[in-house]
C-alpha cells in the first residue's frame, strides 16, 4: 500500500509541455543514450492510437510555435535528457531547434501509428552509422519497459501478465489505485504534511504562471482573454465561474501551443492538472481558505481524478481532462467548502452525468474550450451538490455506488467508443496525403 508522499510524488509531478510527445522525446532520449554520442542517423518511433492521436497538433515548448511528435523526436535525440522525466527538453536551444527541422526536413524521423495498441505505448528506435538502440515505454508516460542496444537487454521490466499471481509483483500506484474504493482512497488527502501542503501548491504556482502567460500572449483561440474580457467589472468580486473558465482555458492554451513553462500534472497529463487544480484554488482563494485547505482539498481532487482514470485508461477516447479531471475538481471544491464526502460524491456523479461522452479528438488549441467547460462545469456540480442538490437515484450512466458509476462510464470509453481514434486518426492521416 502506498503512501499519500508516495502518491502525489507519482500521479501529481511538473510536465513540460504535452505529455504525449513528451513520452515520444523521453523514449528517444533514452534510446540515444545507449548510442555513446555518434551522430543520429535515423528515428523510427511506433505510438499507440492515443499518442498519436494526441502528439499530432500540440506546440512543443521553446520552438516558437513548432507542433508535433516528430519535432519532438528529433528534438530529443539532439539534446534530450532521460533523468529529467517528462521534462526531458528543457535543455534545448533555439540552435537545437534548427538542427531538429533540418532532420525532420529531411525524413529522418518517421512516426507510426499502431492502431491495435492502446493507452500509452512509445517504441523508439534511434540509429547511427553502426549501432541501434530501442526504448520503449508502457502504461504511464514515464514507465520505460525495455531498453536495448544492437538486439542485446540493457534493461527489462518486471512482465505484467494478466496470469500473473498479483502476490508475486509490486502493482504500480496507478494500479493499486484500481483496486481501492473510492472512501478508502479519498480518506488518505486528510494525511498530508507540511511537506506535502508546499508540494501541491508549488503545483498551483506553476499553472497560474502558465494561465497568466495564456492571458498576456495570443495563444490558441484566446478563450481565456475573451472569457475574462466578457466577464468585465465581474470578474475580480462574484463571478467565479467566469474565473474559473477564464484560468483554465488560457492555462490550456498557453500549454498547448508550447508555452515555456511547465505546469503540475495529474494522472498523467498536464490538462488533467490544469483542470484538477485550478477550479479548486480560484473558489479556494475566493473564500479565505488557508494553504493547508486549499492543499488538502487539491490532494481530493487528485485522488479522484486519478480512482476515475485507474478505472478510463491512461490515455482514452474520452476527454479525461473534462470527464475525469472535471470530477475531481468539483469533489475538491466540495471537499472544502464542506468537509462532506457524500456530497463530493454527488458532485462527482452531477459532472460524470454531464460530460462522459465529451470526445477526445485529440491534443490541440482547442482543449482549451474542453478544459474550460470541464472546469466551470466542476464549479457548477459543486455548488449543486453543497445545496443538497443531485441525481435522485441510479439513472443513465450513474449508478447506485460511485465505482459502479465509474465502471458504467468507463466500459462507454473502454468498450462503447472503441472505434472513435481509429476514425480520428483516419481524418488525421488523410491530411498528410
Amino acid at each position: 500500500m502506498f503512501t499519500i508522499k508516495e502518491f502525489l510524488r507519482s500521479e501529481v509531478k511538473p510536465a513540460l509541455g504535452c505529455t504525449e510527445p513528451g513520452a515520444v522525446a523521453l523514449g528517444v532520449a533514452r534510446a540515444v543514450e545507449e548510442l555513446g554520442g555518434a551522430p543520429v542517423k535515423e528515428i523510427e518511433v511506433v505510438v499507440s492510437d492515443s499518442i498519436y492521436k494526441n502528439g499530432m497538433y500540440v506546440g512543443i515548448p521553446g520552438t516558437n510555435g513548432l507542433k508535433g511528435n516528430d519535432i519532438a523526436a528529433a528534438m530529443a535525440a539532439l539534446c534530450g535528457k532521460s533523468e529529467y522525466g517528462l521534462e526531458v527538453l528543457k535543455d534545448c536551444t533555439e540552435e537545437i531547434v534548427k538542427r531538429s527541422q533540418v532532420m525532420v526536413g529531411s525524413g529522418m524521423v518517421n512516426i507510426i501509428p499502431d492502431l491495435d495498441r492502446h493507452g500509452v505505448y512509445v517504441e523508439a528506435r534511434v540509429s547511427t552509422e553502426k549501432d541501434s538502440a530501442i526504448a520503449v515505454i508502457e502504461n504511464t508516460h514515464t514507465n520505460i519497459t525495455k531498453v536495448a542496444l544492437n538486439g542485446t537487454s540493457i534493461f527489462q521490466a518486471e512482465e505484467r501478465s494478466a496470469s500473473s499471481d498479483p502476490a508475486s509483483r509490486k502493482l504500480s500506484i496507478p494500479e493499486q489505485v484500481g483496486e481501492m474504493n473510492f472512501m478508502e482512497l479519498v480518506s488518505m488527502a486528510e494525511e498530508i504534511d507540511a511537506e506535502d501542503v508546499d508540494y501541491v501548491m508549488n503545483g498551483v504556482d506553476m499553472n497560474l504562471l502558465v494561465a497568466e502567460y495564456g492571458f498576456s500572449h495570443s495563444v490558441g483561440i484566446n478563450l481565456g482573454s475573451t472569457v475574462r474580457e466578457l466577464a468585465g467589472d465581474h470578474y475580480e468580486s462574484d463571478d467565479l465561474s467566469s474565473k474559473i473558465r477564464a484560468f483554465a482555458a488560457a492555462a490550456s492554451e498557453a500549454r498547448m501551443d508550447g508555452a515555456p513553462y511547465p505546469v503540475m500534472s495529474s494522472a498523467g497529463s498536464g490538462n488533467h492538472g490544469i483542470t484538477a487544480i485550478l477550479p479548486v484554488y480560484v473558489v479556494g482563494d475566493h473564500y479565505g481558505k488557508s494553504r493547508e485547505e486549499i492543499a488538502k482539498a487539491l490532494t481530493f481532487s487528485h485522488l479522484t481524478t486519478s480512482f476515475i482514470k485507474s478505472r478510463m485508461g491512461r490515455l482514452s477516447p474520452v476527454c479525461g481532462c473534462s470527464v475525469a479531471a472535471g470530477a475531481g475538481a468539483a469533489s475538491g471544491i466540495v471537499y472544502m467548502l464542506s468537509g462532506d464526502i457524500h456530497k463530493a460524491i454527488k458532485a462527482v456523479e452531477i459532472v460524470l452525468g454531464n460530460l462522459v461522452g465529451m470526445v477526445c479528438d485529440g491534443a490541440k488549441e482547442t482543449c482549451a474550450l474542453k478544459v474550460g467547460t470541464g472546469a466551470v462545469e466542476a464549479y457548477y456540480a459543486a455548488i449543486l451538490a453543497l445545496k443538497g442538490y443531485g441525481l435522485n437515484g441510479a439513472q443513465g450512466v450513474v449508478d447506485n455506488t460511485i465505482e459502479k458509476t465509474v465502471e458504467n462510464a468507463a466500459s462507454i470509453n473502454v468498450k462503447g467508443m472503441t472505434d472513435v481514434d481509429r476514425i480520428i486518426i483516419q481524418f488525421i492521416r488523410e491530411r498528410f496525403v
